[in-house]
């Protein structure tokens, strides 16, 4: 089967795809990326992900062109959904790079993307059990909250994770706080209270994350709060749950010899699938 993706606007296959060996994002990974979910014909939270990488393009100084506009972006996810006959559902990569050349100092600050579409698939396990991956830390940092083609930390702790028998870890910063898991950001729940770590800790500044503050923020019923959090409270907390875009709620079951319940993780979610009509 044909994989169409789409290049500057063009559509090209996969296999014919041309990537320079003066490709910045290649050589220096000089760009960001982001992933959205369509789902029941829909571009879920897509007014969100375009400003959230409108915000990273500018934090990397990338030059943005006048016509990369809300419509112009959803124009041209469209366009390669429709190529690969995607009807329904499917998962969406943008990748937004630097133009070629230059070595750490780029020649010019003009950008090219790379949109990709793969069929939506269900990653959900029966049980999740996490660890903390020690070996290397997040930094701290506003820089560490946008998605930049730099994911060497979380391909490490994956490998860890595979060959450890867990279905993801927790990254913590150079201050040993927790940061994020791999692939999500991370909410501990202890009574009515919501913990999640704070943009400074260096976790990614995710769409579901932002949502979910957001609707507790209006809650009776919990209390949501942006704080440091030592990885100590994991063992003290009732449940944790991680977010991303693709799967939305992920429940961990396990960590170490503390098990976790699920009551209230459902409640958030129920809130949540409600509130965004999902």
């Amino acid at each position: 089967m044909i994989n169409w993706v789409n290049q500057n606007t063009e559509l090209v296959t996969s296999e014919s795809l041309s990537i320079g060996a003066d490709n910045r994002a290649f050589k220096y990974g000089d760009g960001v990326f982001d992933t959205i979910k369509f789902k029941n014909e829909s571009l879920m939270f897509l007014e969100d992900h375009y400003f959230r990488l409108m915000s990273s393009m500018r934090m990397m100084r990338m030059r943005i062109p006048m016509n990369f506009t809300l419509e112009f972006y959803e124009e041209q996810i469209s366009k390669t959904l429709d190529a690969n006959g995607f009807k329904n559902e499917a998962r969406i990569r943008v990748n937004v790079y630097r133009k070629d050349g230059g070595l750490y100092t780029p020649e010019v600050n003009e950008i090219d993307f790379l949109i990709e579409a793969k069929p939506l698939i269900d990653a959900k396990v029966e049980f999740t059990e996490v660890e903390l991956f020690k070996d290397f830390p997040v930094a701290s940092g506003l820089f560490s909250t946008i998605k930049t083609n730099n994911r060497l930390l979380n391909v490490l702790a994956s490998i860890f994770s595979k060959e450890n028998g867990f279905q993801n870890c927790f990254l913590i910063n150079e201050k040993k706080e927790l940061v994020e898991a791999i692939n999500a950001n991370i909410f501990l729940i202890k009574g009515n209270e919501v913990l999640t770590p704070y943009l400074h800790s260096g976790c990614i500044n995710g769409i579901i994350r932002k949502k979910i503050i957001a609707l507790l923020k209006t809650s009776e019923e919990f209390q949501i709060k942006e704080v440091s959090i030592s990885p100590f409270e994991l063992l003290k907390v009732d449940e944790v749950f991680m977010t991303n875009s693709i799967q939305e709620f992920i429940s961990v079951d396990k960590y170490r010899k503390k098990t976790y319940k699920k009551q209230k993780t459902l409640e958030i979610q129920r809130l949540f699938n409600q509130f965004n009509k999902i």
